[in-house]
């Protein structure tokens, strides 16, 4: 009997010890890490891999996500230099890269993080007019980044971006706003109206001055196809002239026929428009000669008929 309860007393202790055991293995997943106390105090920081836990001295202080997380922290009311009220809400992506000192660096970090980045935006849009906030966003990311990475260090956080999500300004600001951006679309589209007039206008002028510039080329071209038309005609006139007269030198002429060549010259000469005419010596003496000969002709005496015969003497 004896033996049976030592054996049953021995057979809880070692399901006890493997359920202790058990129960005190931990697994730390990728991108995780776990802050171990030890009797209270910092003891170690698991990584991942599997790890046992000492029962009822360690203690799993917090469970820390190396992941980047995002913040996205409600408007906070800013005062400009020239004294606009306006919201601001930002956007804040970090990463805790020291696991001890996130857990023992501050007291709820998100919450600190979030007053910091609301002081740091008051004191950064302080400096700056309403256009200069509007326009600065690459600027005021910069400065809350810097200021931010800085104080969290500490914290075993890393800050790795700061957005500017939303600037909203007051209404009748806003209606301010749009009615100069009207008056600045309208202003830019009367100016590319007026240059669209103006280079149409000069692209009209241009094509009309080519166009006189093309008609001035082709009359000069046809004028110089007249000219060089009319001088080969003349060319051609001169050159069978020329031939005509070898033509006329070759079959060796007598003066008759040239005095006839003469008055016929003379005769077109004569028959043309011209109301002075010069005649030649040559051609003067052969009228006088003509005119004669004519004479000559009607001085003649014309001949006489001869008798016609009588009866007696056909009779005889």
């Amino acid at each position: 009997m004896a033996n049976v309860v030592s054996f049953i007393v021995v057979l809880t202790l070692i399901i006890i010890v493997i359920s202790l055991i058990v129960t005190n293995i931990r697994i730390v997943p990728q991108a995780h890490a776990f802050v171990v106390e030890r009797l209270g105090a910092y003891h170690a920081t698991w990584q991942v891999g599997l790890h046992l836990k000492i029962p009822l001295i360690d203690r799993i202080a917090r469970k820390v996500s190396l992941k980047e997380n995002v913040i996205d922290f409600p408007p906070q009311p800013v005062i400009t230099k020239d004294n606009v009220t306006m919201e601001i809400d930002t956007v804040i992506y970090y990463q805790i890269t020291d696991p001890k000192r996130y857990a023992y660096g501050v007291e709820r970090p998100l919450a600190a993080i979030e007053n910091l980045t609301a002081t740091t935006l008051r004191n950064i849009i302080g400096d700056l007019e309403l256009d200069g906030t509007l326009t600065s966003r690459e600027h005021i990311n910069t400065k809350i980044r810097l200021v931010l990475d800085e104080a969290t260090d500490s914290w075993g956080i890393k800050i790795n971006r700061v957005e500017v999500k939303n600037i909203t300004p007051p209404r009748d600001i806003q209606v301010a706003m749009e009615k100069q951006m009207r008056a600045e679309r309208e202003r830019r589209e009367a100016i590319l109206r007026a240059e669209g007039e103006k280079k149409s206008a000069i692209l009209i002028a241009e094509g009309n001055k080519e166009a006189v510039i093309l008609e001035a080329e082709a009359k000069k071209q046809s004028a110089i196809r007249t000219a060089e038309g009319e001088a080969e005609a003349i060319l051609l006139v001169q050159r069978a002239t020329a031939d005509g007269l070898i033509m006329i030198k070759e079959s060796d002429p007598t003066r008759e026929v040239i005095a006839l060549r003469s008055l016929d010259s003379f005769e077109k000469a004569a028959n043309g428009r011209a109301t002075k005419i010069i005649i030649p010596s040559e051609i003067q003496g052969l009228a006088g000669l003509a005119t004669s000969l004519k004479e000559l002709i009607k001085d003649e005496p014309e001949p006489t008929p001869a008798p016609k015969p009588t009866k007696t003497q056909q009779k005889s």
